[in-house]
């Protein structure tokens, strides 16, 4: 999805150096290298809609829903196979606490290449982006594109379940008002979030990869996952 990998080349094929977009021709990299984790279907480039797409290309059309199962039944927990795999990227015991384990230099701790931005346990917003391919303005493009879309879209959420409680039944009504009370809770962490975002954006803040892992996630740990 990041293009440390490709389906086209073995071995690895990005880590710092000349960006070529030409190496990813079976399944397209992701653009901007910012890929939202979502716990509903908020972005076309949401990271379990991608991981869905990477399986359907890899495996082919007609074993997608077995394979995703496969996938589910791994993992463990209840619902869709699609609602499992989303709940792992989403959880805080999932994915990215993975990836942390798998990125641990003995004696130095943990370092991990995929960096989470994440709002906080509402889980507001979150998104990961590639060090190798961190750009001074990435954190400008994912305000604009990603924070202030996630804020749109939870007013219009909003709105909209207001408006459905009023001709609700009371069974429904006890729902909505819990699916609301959700919805406002990651709207205001997310508009607490975007201060944060917001003050760093307008630094353009470079990093150099020859500087580590542990030096470059320090300049953003007021709003990258704590690791833990």
């Amino acid at each position: 999805m990041f293009g440390r990998y490709s389906l086209d080349k073995e071995g690895l094929v990005f880590a710092g150096g000349v960006w070529d977009t030409s190496k990813y021709k079976i399944f397209p990299v992701d653009k901007d290298n910012i890929i939202p984790i979502c716990d509903d279907e908020y972005f076309d480039d949401d990271i379990t809609g991608l991981f869905v797409k990477f399986i359907e290309t890899v495996y082919g059309r007609d074993t997608l829903e077995e394979n995703l199962c496969f996938v589910a039944d791994a993992l463990g927990g209840q619902g869709t196979p699609k609602d499992i795999i989303r709940e792992y990227f989403v959880s805080d015991k999932g994915f990215y606490a993975d990836h942390c384990n798998m990125y641990t230099v003995t004696g130095a701790g943990k370092r991990p290449i995929y960096w989470l931005f994440d709002s906080g346990k509402k889980n507001g917003f979150k998104a990961l982006v590639y060090m190798h391919r961190y750009q001074p303005d990435t954190i400008a493009r994912m305000r604009t594109d990603y924070v202030h879309e996630q804020q749109s879209r939870y007013r219009t959420a909003i709105t909209d379940l207001e408006n459905r409680i009023v001709d609700a039944t009371t069974s429904e009504r006890v729902r909505l008002n819990k699916q609301l009370s959700k919805l406002h809770d990651q709207s205001e962490e997310i508009r607490k979030y975007e201060e944060k975002i917001h003050h760093l954006a307008d630094q353009y803040i470079a990093i150099d990869l020859d500087d580590g892992v542990k030096v470059n996630y320090a300049k953003f740990q007021d709003v990258l996952a704590k690791i833990k």
